[in-house]
C-alpha cells in the first residue's frame, strides 16, 4: 500500500477535471479552487478529526508544509504526528504563526483564538468541506458516495475494491477501514473516493465526476425541514455530477430526486429491472450474503460477503457498479467484496467472552436501526440485546414512532439518556418517550448502570448490540470488559 513519501507528488499525474453542463443554478461551489496557487503552510484547526487528518495527509503528499491543533489526543492523531506534522495541542492564537491558510472543521466557532486571529491577521480561513471540494478536483475522476444511510461503509468498500483491483485511488472515508489502517488513503491514480455527507448541505461543495447516492430519507430534519427540501438538496447534488450517477434504483425518494437530471444514470438494486442487480440470493444465517452479480441479464461473477444484512447487499451492489464502470473486471470485484471485513463502528464485533458476542453498530436513524436489528435477528443468536442511544432531541422528537418500530425488533431493547450533540431539549423530549412506545424495554441512563444491567442478565449464545451515533461505543467496551474480566 501506498504511504506518503517524500517522493513524486501524486498531484503531479492529474490534471482538474472541467465540469461540463450540469451544474445547479446559482452553484459557486468552486470560487476557492485557486486559493491552494501561491500557498505552502496550511494550519488545520481540529487536525485530529476524522473529516480533517484525510484532507491534511493528501495535501502533504502533494508538497504543502502541513500544521494543526486539536484539543484530545487520539489514534488519528497519533498517525498525524508520525508523518512529522506539528500539532498543538490546545487552541492558541500564536499556533497560527507561518501559515498562510487555515483549515477550520465545522465544529470550531468564530471565537475560537485561531480562527479569530487569523482573521485579524488577514489570513484566509476555509471550512473543511469547502477543502473537500478543492481536494476532490484535483483528481480527474473524483466519487462521491452520498446517500442518507450506508455511505461510510460503501465507501470503504469501493476503496478496498479498487485498491485490490490495482486502480490505487486515493480515499476519503468517514470511519476507520481495517484494511488501509485508517480512514484515508493516498494513491498514485487520478482516482479519489470520497464521502459526501448532505447535512448542512456539505456535499454540495464537490462536483464529483461520478457521484453515488444509495437513497434517500428523511434525516437532519433540524436542518432539513421537510423530507422534499432533502430530496431538493440531493437533486442539487446530482447536477454538480460531470460524469455519471450511480443510483439505488429500488429506492423512490432517489429516484424522485434525480427524475429531471439530464446525465447518464446507472441502477443498482434488487430489482432485475437495474442495470446492475442481485439475483439467487442467499444467507448463511444472515451472517453472510451470497448473490450473483447480474449485469443487464448478464452474470458477471459470484459474490460472498463477508459483511451481514441486505443494507450490505445494496453497498455491494453500488461499489460493484462504479469499479466495473471504471473498468475493474468481474473477477476483482467478487474477490475484493468478499475480502471487506467492514468499517469501524458497522457491527464490529468486539468479542465474545463468556460466551456472548458484543458488537457495535453506528445506527442512529430508524432504517438504519431496522437494517441492522434484522440482520441480527437472522444470525442464530439465542436473544438479541439492542443498546440504543438517542443521537440528538430533534431526530428522536421528530422520528419517534419509526425509531419505537426499529426497537420492538430486538428481544431486549434497553435504551440510554438522549445524547443532546448540538441541541438544547426545546423538543421536552426523553428516553422515557421513546421508552413508552416499546413494550417490554427498559429505559436506563447510564452507560454504568446498562453495563450492569446486561451483564448480569445476559446468557451465552446471546448477542448484546450497541447502537448510536455519539459515544455509546464506550458503553460496549464497558460490557465487555466486564464480561472479560468477571
Amino acid at each position: 500500500m501506498n504511504q506518503l513519501t517524500g517522493g513524486p507528488s501524486p498531484a503531479s499525474l492529474r490534471s482538474s477535471p472541467s465540469p461540463k453542463g450540469g451544474l445547479g443554478k446559482g452553484v459557486n461551489n468552486m470560487k476557492y479552487d485557486n486559493i491552494l496557487k501561491d500557498k505552502k503552510r496550511i494550519h488545520f484547526i481540529g487536525i485530529g478529526g476524522s473529516g480533517m487528518c484525510p484532507l491534511a495527509e493528501i495535501l502533504m503528499s502533494e508538497g504543502f508544509e502541513i500544521q494543526g491543533s486539536d484539543m484530545n489526543e487520539g489514534e488519528t492523531l497519533d498517525k498525524i504526528k508520525s508523518y512529522g506534522i506539528p500539532v498543538f495541542m490546545g487552541h492558541k492564537a500564536e499556533n497560527i504563526d507561518g501559515a498562510e491558510l487555515v483549515v477550520y472543521s465545522a465544529a470550531i466557532k468564530e471565537t475560537n483564538p485561531e480562527r479569530a486571529e487569523a482573521v485579524k491577521r488577514g489570513i484566509p480561513c476555509i471550512e473543511r468541506s469547502v477543502m473537500l471540494g478543492i481536494v476532490s478536483r484535483r483528481y480527474n475522476r473524483s466519487i462521491g458516495i452520498s446517500g442518507t444511510h450506508g455511505k461510510t461503509s460503501t465507501t470503504g468498500m469501493l476503496t478496498q475494491v479498487l485498491i485490490g483491483a490495482g486502480f490505487d485511488p486515493s480515499a476519503i472515508i468517514g470511519g476507520k477501514l481495517p484494511f488501509i489502517g485508517g480512514n484515508s488513503y493516498v494513491g498514485e491514480s487520478d482516482i479519489i473516493v470520497c464521502e459526501a455527507c448532505e447535512y448542512v448541505d456539505s456535499f454540495l461543495e464537490m462536483t464529483p465526476f461520478i457521484s453515488v447516492i444509495l437513497n434517500v430519507d428523511a434525516d437532519h430534519l433540524d436542518y432539513f425541514g421537510t423530507l422534499d427540501n432533502i430530496k431538493k438538496s440531493f437533486n442539487k447534488f446530482a447536477r454538480q455530477t460531470t460524469h455519471a450517477l450511480v443510483i439505488n434504483g429500488d429506492d423512490e425518494n432517489t429516484l424522485d430526486s434525480v427524475k429531471d437530471v439530464d446525465i447518464t444514470k446507472i441502477t443498482f438494486g434488487l430489482d432485475s429491472s437495474n442495470d446492475y442487480y442481485a439475483a439467487d440470493i442467499s444467507a448463511d444465517k444472515g451472517v453472510h450474503e451470497s448473490f450473483a452479480l447480474m449485469h443487464k441479464g448478464e452474470k458477471l461473477c459470484d459474490i460472498r460477503l463477508m459483511v451481514p444484512g441486505k443494507h450490505n447487499i445494496y453497498n455491494a451492489l453500488a461499489s460493484a457498479a462504479v469499479a466495473h464502470y471504471l473498468g475493474a473486471s468481474p473477477e476483482s470485484i467478487a474477490e475484493n467484496l468478499g475480502k471487506f471485513g467492514g468499517v469501524h463502528r458497522r457491527f464490529e464485533i468486539l468479542g465474545t467472552p463468556k460466551g456472548i458476542t458484543v458488537a457495535d453498530d453506528f445506527a442512529h436513524h430508524p432504517t438504519e436501526l431496522k437494517a441492522t436489528l434484522n440482520a441480527a435477528m437472522n444470525m442464530g443468536f439465542k436473544k438479541v440485546w439492542a443498546v440504543f442511544q438517542p443521537h440528538t432531541f430533534s431526530r428522536t422528537a421528530m422520528l419517534l414512532d419509526d425509531f419505537a418500530d426499529a426497537l420492538k425488533i430486538p428481544d431486549e431493547a434497553i435504551i440510554s439518556e438522549i445524547l443532546p450533540v448540538r441541541e438544547t431539549n426545546t423538543y421536552n423530549i426523553y428516553n422515557t418517550d421513546l421508552g413508552a412506545k416499546v413494550p417490554g424495554s427498559k429505559c436506563i441512563d447510564t452507560f454504568e448502570d446498562i453495563t450492569e444491567y446486561v451483564t448480569t442478565h445476559a446468557k451465552e449464545g446471546d448477542l448484546i448490540l450497541t447502537m448510536g451515533g455519539g459515544n455509546v461505543y464506550m458503553c460496549a467496551n464497558m460490557i465487555y470488559n466486564r464480561l472479560n474480566n468477571n
